[in-house]
């Protein structure tokens, strides 16, 4: 087993040792192969001498790494930090370590990490695609890398986990029509994003069935969905005469529902009195934010311990050289009420 240019290399404990190469590999790799005094001194040399061994070298022969690769759209969305949790408790019960990359909403970079994912020979891959239209994943099924697709419903040859957004924007605008707002916003995203259109629309069929006649709907995407693009979004707002404003807003994430906020308040606009907010994902600074925001809660450590578990009997499965069965699990979100909708609008 190699080591790095200039370290201790595995010669150079076989040497101290007074044992063979192959003795001191199965002491790394199968110590059960090798007797308990000769274990003990092997161990004891590979200490002293401080040596480190190669992971790309054992990568090299075996074929494939202890990695499980995990792409998601941005790894500074807090929403991923309750997800990743819950993937890392999982995978590390498996001897396994995860690999975090972020493609940012960029194609190319998406394409980059996939591409290197597969030189790295990843276990498997979690994977929350950038738009609607994933890149072909023949190369990881050709390379038997298992994929399970995060928070998405995009196919059924591969396994996925998602939350139920549809039912997550219905939530959201029957607290609001509930709340007696009828001119509604749903703020923030673009619409190459599944979960962001998923919850457009359940949020516009929850609306569409009041039948009162005064009821209407603004859809205002943005870029992203960052602080920055809701206090744009506010701005939007704040051009338009206060008589046709939207009272109540849903916007996409928790992000945008803050920057919102904030944007409104800056120009004395109140909230929830004059424009009632709910977010989504119900991150743990929504409830400490100006206003404590009403938002939408996924159940986010869940996602990623199921997800996880999927991959993992994915892995088994292709290593016993079986089918990979494409398992589905959708999680269905839940209304968290706070001041940020507090006020029942008249």
């Amino acid at each position: 087993m190699a080591e790095l240019p200039g370290g201790v290399r595995i010669k150079d404990v076989a040497a101290a040792a007074g044992v063979s190469v192959g003795t001191v590999s199965n002491v790394l790799n199968r110590p059960h192969l090798v007797a308990l005094p000769t274990r003990r001194r092997v161990s004891a040399v590979i200490s002293k001498l401080g040596f480190v061994r190669s992971e790309s070298a054992r990568q090299l022969r075996a074929g494939s790494s202890r990695t499980v690769a995990m792409l998601v759209l941005d790894v500074a969305n807090p929403y991923l930090t309750d997800v990743v949790r819950g993937v890392e408790d999982e995978v590390a019960t498996a001897g396994l370590v995860v690999m975090l990359a972020g493609s940012g909403g960029l194609l190319g970079r998406e394409q980059r990490y996939l591409e290197m994912f597969q030189q790295q020979r990843v276990r498997g891959l979690l994977w929350n695609p950038t738009n609607l239209s994933p890149p072909s994943t023949d190369a990881f099924d050709r390379l038997g890398i298992p994929i399970v697709f995060l928070d998405r419903h995009l196919e059924r040859t591969h396994s996925n986990v998602a939350v139920d957004d549809v039912a997550g924007g219905r939530i959201a605008a029957e607290h609001l029509l509930a709340r007696g707002h009828r001119r509604i916003a749903v703020v923030g995203g673009p619409a190459t994003l599944a979960q962001i259109e998923d919850r457009r629309d359940g949020a516009y069929e929850a609306i569409r069935q009041v039948s009162d006649g005064a009821t209407s709907f603004l859809s205002i995407p943005t870029a992203d969905l960052t602080l920055r693009s809701g206090r744009g979004a506010a701005d939007h707002l704040l051009a338009m005469h206060p008589a046709s404003r939207p009272t109540g807003v849903f916007a996409a994430n928790d992000l945008v529902a803050i920057g919102l906020l904030q944007g409104l308040l800056a120009h004395g606009v109140r909230v929830p009195e004059d424009v009632a907010i709910v977010g989504y994902d119900d991150m743990e600074f929504a409830a400490a934010a100006a206003v404590p925001l009403t938002s939408v809660r996924a159940p986010r450590a869940d996602l990623g311990r199921h997800a996880a578990r999927l991959l993992l009997e994915g892995i088994v499965e292709r290593e016993n050289g079986s089918p990979v069965t494409a398992r589905h699990l959708r999680f269905e979100p839940s209304l968290v009420p706070r001041a940020s909708t507090a006020h029942q609008h008249p």
